[in-house]
């Protein structure tokens, strides 16, 4: 068994990486068609063209470091996908399902921005300028997007909470009746007993 380096594992988790943007390029539509709101469903569209472009400088990369992409598996992308996956099939009112989406997204966005932040550390240790400037510019992009998914979550977790104090209220409305029905029935009861 060989010794890991620090370079070893810089390729590792690019190949890692680029396993998980390809995986998003694959998911990104999906979530784009589940959401409800515009607003929401424009901001994938959007990053589903920048996660293209990641998938693309990430080549780069690897040809500025004289490696190839390679074939690993991105077991955290697998499993925040379906996790995604699950919440795009749930039922509820449509501002509460985009709520599930926008934290879906952000928890990608947060596994990425992670992943970005240690790749270009170890390209500046690396002494791989061109790498860590690549890597520098998606790590932005992806800052940006969860900024984004955040402003959109202020309006539509707002409208969420809003279905969920409609909802509670038909809900208390609907027990009351039943109670006053429930109250009407006992004193026809009693009256027809007398």
């Amino acid at each position: 068994m060989s010794k890991k380096t620090l370079r070893n594992l810089f390729v590792e988790e690019l190949q890692d990486i680029h396993d998980a943007e390809q995986r998003l390029t694959k998911a990104l539509p999906k979530l784009a068609k589940a959401a409800d709101s515009e607003e929401l469903s424009n901001a994938f569209e959007e990053h589903l063209r920048e996660t293209q472009e990641h998938v693309i400088r990430l080549e780069r990369v690897m040809k500025s470091i004289d490696e190839s992409p390679g074939r690993k598996t991105c077991k955290a992308m697998v499993g925040l996908l379906e996790e995604g996956d699950e919440l795009m099939e749930e039922d509820g009112p449509p501002a509460v399902k985009d709520a599930a989406l926008i934290a879906a997204a952000q928890k990608v966005e947060h596994y990425e921005i992670a992943t970005y932040g240690c790749l270009r550390a170890w390209a500046d240790l690396l002494d791989e300028p061109e790498a860590s400037r690549l890597l520098q510019q998606t790590l932005d992009e992806e800052g940006a997007a969860d900024q984004k998914l955040s402003e959109i979550a202020e309006s539509l977790n707002v409208e969420a909470a809003e279905d969920e104090d409609e909802e509670e209220g038909e809900e208390k409305e609907q027990a009351v009746a039943s109670r006053r029905s429930n109250g009407r029935s006992r004193t026809a009861q009693k009256s027809r007993s007398r």
